[in-house]
C-alpha cells in the first residue's frame, strides 16, 4: 500500500508539473503583444540594405523588446485605393496580417495613391480606408489600430529631368492623403501617428529618391511608433 500511495503521489505531481508548465507557456504566449505593419515599400524596406534589421519594422522590434513581436508586411508599389493599379487588398500580405491575429495595427498606406495615375478621389480614399479599419476591427483579437500619415515626399531629391520623381508620387498628393487621414484618425477616435509631420523638415532621411527612406529615415519613424505606442 505504502509503494502504491507513493507511485499515486508521484504520478499526481507529475501531473501538476506538467500543467503548470502548460498553463505557464500559455500565459507567457498572451503576455506577448502581437504587432501587424501594413503598409507598402516604405514599411517593407525598400532600398535598405538588411531589411531584416534596418526596416522601420525591424528597429520597432528592437526598440520594444521581448514582450512584442512585430511583423513587417509591407508590399512596394501597394495601394489604398482598390480602383489602384495595386491594391493591397489583393496582395497576400493582406489576409496574412489578419491570419496573424494582431493585437495592434500599424496602418501605413497612401503614398501609392499619391502616384497621378492612381488617385481617384478623397471620397474613394476615405471609403476604402473604412473599409480596411473595418476588417481589423472584426478579428478575433480585436487589435487596437493605429493611423500612420505617409512619409512627406521631397521632388528635390530625385532627378531635375523627371516631373515629380521616378515613380510619378505627387508631394501634393501625399499632403492632401496625409491631411485627409488626420481627419479620418480625428472623426473615429482612432490613435493617429503623423509620419508625414514628422519627416518634412528632414530630406536627409530620403537622399535616393525622395520618397523611401534610408536606414537612418527607417530608424525615425520607428522611434515616432515607439514613442506613440509608448505614450
Amino acid at each position: 500500500m505504502k509503494l502504491k500511495t507513493k507511485l499515486a503521489f508521484l504520478f499526481s505531481a507529475l501531473i501538476l508539473c506538467v500543467l503548470t508548465a502548460f498553463l505557464g507557456l500559455r500565459c507567457q504566449r498572451r503576455q506577448v503583444t502581437r504587432i501587424a505593419c501594413v503598409g507598402d515599400s516604405i514599411t517593407y524596406g525598400a532600398g535598405i540594405s538588411h531589411i531584416t534589421k534596418n526596416s522601420y519594422p525591424a528597429r520597432l522590434q528592437s526598440l520594444l523588446g521581448k514582450h512584442y513581436q512585430v511583423k513587417n508586411y509591407g508590399a512596394s508599389g501597394y495601394t489604398m485605393q482598390k480602383a489602384a493599379d495595386y491594391p493591397y487588398w489583393e496582395h497576400t500580405n493582406f489576409q496574412k496580417s489578419m491570419d496573424f491575429q494582431p493585437d495592434i495595427v500599424l496602418l501605413m498606406l497612401g503614398t501609392n495613391d499619391g502616384k497621378t495615375h492612381n488617385w481617384v478621389s478623397a471620397e474613394t480614399f476615405i471609403s476604402d480606408y473604412k473599409d480596411m479599419i473595418l476588417r481589423y476591427q472584426a478579428l478575433d483579437s480585436n487589435p487596437k489600430i493605429y493611423l500612420m500619415t505617409p512619409a512627406t515626399v521631397f521632388p528635390q531629391n530625385t532627378d531635375p529631368e523627371l516631373p515629380d520623381n521616378q515613380y510619378n508620387i505627387s508631394a501634393d498628393n501625399v499632403e492632401k492623403i496625409s491631411q485627409l487621414i488626420r481627419n479620418l484618425a480625428s472623426e473615429l477616435d482612432l490613435p493617429l501617428i503623423d509620419i508625414h509631420e514628422a519627416t518634412k523638415d528632414h530630406p536627409e532621411f530620403f537622399p535616393a529618391d525622395g520618397v523611401h527612406p534610408n536606414a537612418q529615415g527607417a530608424a525615425f519613424i520607428a522611434r515616432q511608433v515607439y514613442e506613440a505606442l509608448k505614450d
